[in-house]
């Protein structure tokens, strides 16, 4: 009775989304900046499988460049990772990763740690919104365009208060795209709808042990909310990857593929524009990893084929 319920309400909960963004044709590779939710990048590897089945044409080159503990506001802890070191601004490394990459299109998705999982303050807010705008400005005058994401959900469990503190960074965002004319994605309000519906039928559902880092299936609504946002409506009743990759032949095996690619390539391209993160894996120089994404790329244009 309770798996029939579950079904119901993720039947009720579909949304219909508009289409809010459309990649333009010109873009080949795609940049995506975040923290360590954005590094653990099981939604980014989905994102990259779904569009490299759905349009093997258009080569699309997606590049991973997530760093845990990362901020936009420059706000840190006074006893961060113990006190071991700060948390690392993205402004630091900005620069480097636009000039090095040159990316046709970059997506952002930041909010989470930039609170500092403190209540909210509009300090602290402020800080949040001209690290943002900085972000924006910074990208366009690289000549990418920029597509910003609404942050994950951080579990009202394991405090109230900061659950609302990104709901408020998440509205701010989505106002934007009114008040500015930005470009902005929301996985953050279908995170939360996912997350609160089915708490109705199983209330020790979590997406994060930690209320922060999403599961696997936390990962999975997270890219689903994104490509359902670039238009991807066919995805509306997905409930996990299988069942979204399943009217692709070989979509898993793709996938798996996809996801061996990303882990190499985002430490190598991490280890080459450089950040003050310590802890960090050291990935391959770019050109062996490069190679090896080739060997992967390969394999994947037989599976596409068969």
């Amino acid at each position: 009775m309770k798996r029939i319920l579950y079904l119901v309400l993720i039947l009720l909960s579909v949304q219909t989304y508009a289409q809010s963004y459309s990649i333009p044709d010109s873009v080949k590779r795609i940049l995506f900046l975040g923290n360590s939710i954005t590094y653990n990048g099981k939604y980014i590897s989905f994102i990259d499988a779904y569009l490299t089945l759905k349009y093997p044409q258009r080569n699309f080159e997606i590049i991973n460049l997530g760093l845990p503990s990362e901020t936009v506001s420059g706000l840190s802890e006074p006893n961060h990772a113990g006190g071991q070191f700060p948390r690392p601004v993205l402004q630091e490394r900005l620069e480097r990763a636009l000039t090095n990459i040159k990316p046709d299109l970059v997506f952002a998705c930041y909010g989470m740690n930039d609170g500092i999982y403190l209540p909210f303050d509009d300090e602290r807010f402020q800080k949040f919104k001209d690290g943002i705008k900085q972000l924006h400005e910074q990208v366009l005058l690289s000549g990418a365009p920029i597509v910003h994401i609404t942050p994950p959900v951080y579990d009202p469990r394991k405090g109230a208060a900061y659950a609302n503190v990104l709901d408020l960074y998440s509205d701010w965002l989505i106002s934007s795209r009114y008040s500015m004319k930005w470009d902005v994605l929301d996985l953050h309000g279908p995170m939360k709808k996912f997350l609160e519906d089915r708490r109705l039928v199983d209330t020790a559902f979590l997406f994060a042990k930690d209320g922060v880092h999403p599961n696997d299936l936390g990962h999975f609504v997270m890219a689903k909310a994104i490509l359902l946002e670039l238009g991807q409506q066919e995805l509306a009743k997905a409930t996990d990857i299988p069942s979204a990759l399943s009217g692709f032949k070989n979509g898993d095996a793709v996938f798996k593929l996809v996801e061996e690619r990303q882990a190499i390539m985002k430490d190598a391209w991490l280890t080459l524009i450089g950040h003050k993160r310590p802890g960090m894996k050291a990935g391959l120089p770019l050109k062996e990893a490069q190679l090896s994404r080739d060997v992967i790329n390969l394999k994947i244009q037989a599976l596409l084929k068969e």
